[in-house]
């Protein structure tokens, strides 16, 4: 299918329906094994579903990862992979973030707001996007808010939520009234709804220093990180992937520019293992760069050496990323795997 773009955060919608979010930067002839956009399930049609689509007049259900792997297995076996592969003849509709956006703003307040909002603070329009149930029209009245910023723009964004983060915490003047940090009670609904393997006091003390999360108007949203055109055209994931075995690791994190990405990425500074990729959303932006890194994950060997990727099930159980130089974190955690 000549177009496109293969980048996360946007969605794709077959011909019969089924909507699903990209998963990659690269099609599925990049691993080699079919053609095809790699993708997950999201939401698929169900005369008993819990959303409607806006405009479209169906009902939704939206899926879990498990739940989606599943039924493409049942209804799709031949779509069906690591992720799903949607065939490009198979295509109807596919939705980019940033020109939706508009579209949204129209008939969403909130999201406007937060346009707005990062607007007037220096963050260009032209690299904010819409994603997730407000970009698919099967947004509910408690949908989050997944906000996409594009390349050196996020960081930005991030700087700015950073501030008033900074601002609201010391009490002093606030320079809006529509976007706030996150309350402990949202955070506690978070952590429990991810069960990480993090005590809380970890948890907290990793997300509060992130700034990619806020609320406005009551709504909780996501900053979500995407790399910009002349990122993805210089992105060559490694291949040729072989599992070796659950491995523990330690040590300095030389390189973070792509830890908010999807998967997030740390080059380390080890004799064997050259990088931790997570798949995981808990993770992504866990470690700076001059921090040191304690991870926990599967060894692989690909063709430029080896690796240990986080999260290679949704639950993650077992798995897990933290920096030791953040005050509450555990220098002696559980483990459950041999020390690379």
């Amino acid at each position: 299918m000549t177009g496109v773009p293969h980048r996360i955060r946007d969605f794709v919608v077959s011909k019969d329906g089924l909507v699903l979010s990209v998963l990659d930067y690269v099609p599925q002839e990049y691993y080699g094994g079919g053609e095809g956009i790699r993708s997950m399930l999201r939401y698929m049609p169900d005369e008993h579903g819990e959303r409607i689509r806006r405009g479209y007049g169906k009902t939704y259900h939206k899926l879990t990862t498990e739940e989606a792997l599943k039924k493409m297995r049942s209804i799709r076996p031949a779509w069906t992979k690591d992720v799903v592969v949607l065939p490009y003849d198979e295509v109807g509709e596919y939705l980019m973030p940033e020109r939706e956006l508009e579209r949204v703003c129209e008939k969403d307040p909130m999201v406007s707001r937060l346009v707005s909002f990062f607007e007037e603070m220096g963050v260009s329009r032209k690299a904010m996007g819409i994603t997730g149930s407000r970009l698919t029209s099967l947004s509910g009245d408690t949908s989050d808010i997944d906000f996409v910023v594009y390349g050196k723009e996020w960081w930005k964004a991030r700087e700015i939520l950073l501030e008033v983060m900074k601002e609201e915490g010391a009490g002093g003047n606030r320079t809006n009234s529509w976007v706030h940090p996150v309350s402990d009670d949202v955070w506690s609904t978070i952590y429990h709804k991810r069960e990480p393997d993090l005590t809380y006091a970890e948890f907290i003390s990793h997300e509060q220093r992130k700034g990619n999360r806020g609320v406005i108007d009551g709504t909780y949203f996501d900053l979500l990180y995407v790399r910009s055109e002349r990122e993805r055209k210089r992105y060559n994931p490694p291949k040729n992937i072989k599992k070796i075995g659950m491995r523990h690791l330690t040590a300095p994190v030389v390189d973070a520019t792509y830890s908010f990405d999807a998967p997030a990425i740390y080059e380390v500074e080890h004799p064997i293992v050259s990088r931790v990729i997570s798949y995981t959303h808990t993770y992504s932006g866990q470690v700076g760069e001059g921090e040191v890194m304690e991870a926990q994950g599967m060894l692989e060997e690909v063709d430029d050496g080896y690796q240990i990727v986080v999260g290679t099930t949704r639950e993650a159980r077992g798995e897990w990323i933290r920096s030791l130089s953040v005050g509450t974190a555990s220098t002696s955690p559980p483990q459950h795997a041999e020390t690379i």
